[in-house]
């Protein structure tokens, strides 16, 4: 089973929208058509011999017998609630399928919208409900993070708000909730009870218009009779409303009105009319279903109180994103400015808020399925061990970038200034040479001139040998997610000369590399081996000639590695010998004598500890696998 499209369907209070994006491109999902209209009314009327009907058709059509709206609630047990979605989905569905705007069931899947401040129980409640209305696949995702989406992906935030902090108001007919973003993690800012929607402002405007109805007592004997004429009367405040709120300016006048009409009969119409002063009187009015607080008042206290609880976190939002119908209503958006008014955060109100969140949504689920075949594709390549095949297929080169400025670097700062003490009579014996120059080693191997060298040497092993290996294993991955090459390079390599108080990408796998050479080079022997070949082997052998024979007259039989180890052990050579038999002269040749040994002998202690290197190709393996999740969680960002 393939999944071609996501249908992102915004069900909303008050209107529902519904678009498609195809899972391969990243072409913009496109809007869908109900009834002939990209977005509508959320209706759901009975017609005895049309059925159920959606949208315009359910309230125009002659006939219809049973009208519900704005039923969007959290999910409950009640059997009304629950079979009015159910049925208003179905229909839409199959409205849908008949006009082959959607692939088979085994093709499509749904993504629909909810508050951000349901909880997780709740969604998964909603999603159970909305699949019992025959859509398979479908999972329900917070509107938020739809808003986010849609605002990210039509080019309408650049990358750095991405990874920053992103405030979304969201303004619908039922609630308005607040979510943070943060790199496209969604966390809702939870301000109390949530029943602040704008259709209060619809219900005040119907009950004002009602009251100063002349005809007020036979309306209520009608609509407590024939709900659905209720319902027509309450969605024509509504569209009072929205053309208030559309053309403010036309309406400051006391005698200009936005006007709505129903009409109940031939004799009966209900004219619902506002304007600016009507407006005012009307936000500022007490509500119940807001403890007694007024609709501009609770949206000032819910702005406020958003603020406060980010500013508790030290959390200054680059953009507060403004969506829902609502937000078109002006003084919201002015109140945002003013609450959110440090100049590092910009109020933006999406200018397309009833196609926003379906466009969104569509968005989302193919982000989310392209997301996770990203993550499958990186995950598959590191369980393949391709990345251990291409470590250890350059060890060999990191070894040789090794030998020569590790040995230069004994050689200079250890084993030269060792043989000078011991020539000006600071050492006593050979042997205890040996062993200074051990301690000497260890101590320089772990000081900062040998761990720039490593550094160096690791760097430039990893930038030009391991980098261009694992681009072409990486770069793949990124043409076929469309994100850029970059996503998951070390485009700037690993610059150990930098000094950064934030560990740089690749700080930490330089930092274990050199930590784990340093321990093969003391603790596996290769330095004593070293030691070993310049005392035994460059140096005790001019002694050995001169000693030689005196010892030999003892009465000692000795071969040549015996001449030496008992020289070595035995000898306190005088301090004039010393001075006459090692000149700076001969200490510099036997540094040249001395080098290329070194060299070969520290290439080849290294090759043959087979078992350290296992050790370090796995934890240099490790690290790039952390370093690269990382990267790809920066880089789901970019998936479009």
């Amino acid at each position: 089973m393939e999944i071609i499209e996501i249908i992102g369907f915004d069900l909303g209070h008050g209107e529902t929208a519904v678009a498609k994006a195809l899972v391969e491109g990243i072409e913009p999902p496109q809007m869908l058509e109900i009834n002939n209209q990209k977005h509508q009314i959320t209706a759901l009327g009975w017609h005895p011999r049309l059925g159920y009907l959606v949208g315009e058709q359910a309230l125009i059509q002659a006939g219809v017998t049973q009208l519900k709206i704005g039923f969007k609630q959290k999910p409950n047990q009640e059997t009304e609630y629950r079979e009015t979605i159910r049925l208003f989905l179905s229909t839409c569905y199959r409205l849908l399928q008949q006009t082959r705007q959607i692939e088979d069931a085994r093709n499509s899947y749904f993504y629909v919208g909810c508050p951000s401040g349901w909880s997780i129980n709740e969604r998964q409640d909603y999603q159970k409900l909305l699949q019992e209305a025959g859509i398979p696949q479908l999972r329900v995702v917070p509107e938020s993070r739809a808003a986010f989406m849609q605002a990210k992906e039509a080019g309408k935030l650049q990358y750095e708000k991405l990874k920053s902090s992103v405030l979304i108001v969201d303004i619908g007919s039922s609630t308005t909730d607040f979510t943070l973003v943060k790199s496209l993690h969604e966390i809702p800012v939870d301000f109390g009870s949530n029943a602040l929607g704008a259709s209060l402002i619809d219900r005040a405007i119907f009950e004002r218009t009602l009251e100063e109805h002349e005809q007020k007592a036979l309306l209520e004997k009608i609509f407590q009779e024939y709900p659905h004429h209720q319902a027509r009367c309450e969605l024509a405040c509504r569209k009072a409303k929205e053309d208030y709120f559309s053309h403010e300016q036309l309406y400051s006048d006391p005698q200009s009105f936005a006007r709505g009409f129903e009409s109940i009969n031939e004799q009966i119409f209900f004219i619902p009319q506002v304007n600016k002063l009507i407006m005012e009187e009307i936000l500022n009015h007490p509500l119940k279903e807001l403890g007694q607080k007024s609709w501009l008042d609770s949206f000032r206290e819910a702005v406020s109180e958003g603020k406060k609880r980010l500013d508790e976190q030290n959390i200054v939002p680059t953009l507060v994103l403004m969506t829902g119908g609502a937000s078109r209503m002006g003084f919201t958006r002015l109140l945002c400015e003013e609450i959110f008014a440090q100049a590092a955060t910009q109020v933006r109100p999406d200018p397309e808020p009833e196609r926003c969140i379906a466009l969104g949504l569509a968005r989302v689920g193919r982000w989310d399925l392209r997301a996770t075949a990203f993550k499958g594709e990186v995950k598959q390549l590191f369980d393949s061990k391709a990345l251990y095949h291409l470590i250890q297929k350059q060890i060999p080169e990191l070894i040789e970038l090794l030998s020569e400025p590790l040995a230069k670097g004994l050689l200079e700062n250890v084993i030269t200034s060792g043989i000078k003490d011991w020539r000006n009579n600071k050492i006593r014996t050979l042997a205890d040479l040996e062993i200074e120059l051990k301690k000497r080693a260890q101590k320089w191997l772990n000081s900062e001139q040998a761990e720039k060298i490593l550094n160096e040497q690791c760097s430039y092993w990893f930038n030009q040998k391991i980098q261009p290996e694992l681009a072409a294993q990486t770069d793949p991955i990124c043409r076929k997610f469309y994100i850029p090459r970059s996503s998951l390079r070390f485009e700037e390599g690993i610059d150990p000369t930098l000094t950064n108080p934030e560990l740089r990408i690749g700080d930490v796998l330089l930092a274990d590399t050199v930590a784990l050479l340093v321990n093969v080079i003391i603790g596996g022997g290769t330095l004593a081996s070293l030691i070993t070949l310049v005392i035994t082997g460059h140096f005790t052998l001019p002694i050995a000639l001169i000693y030689g024979a005196s010892v030999m007259a003892a009465g000692m039989e000795f071969n040549r590695k015996g001449v030496k180890e008992a020289i070595k052990t035995n000898v306190d050579v005088p301090s004039w010998l010393r001075s006459s038999f090692l000149s700076d002269k001969k200490i510099e040749n036997l540094y040249q004598q001395t080098k290329p040994d070194l060299e070969k002998t520290l290439r080849e202690q290294l090759k043959a500890n087979q078992q350290a290197f296992e050790q370090l190709i796995e934890k240099v393996e490790q690290e790039l696998q952390k370093i690269l999740f990382t990267k790809v969680e920066e880089a789901i960002i970019l998936i479009q």
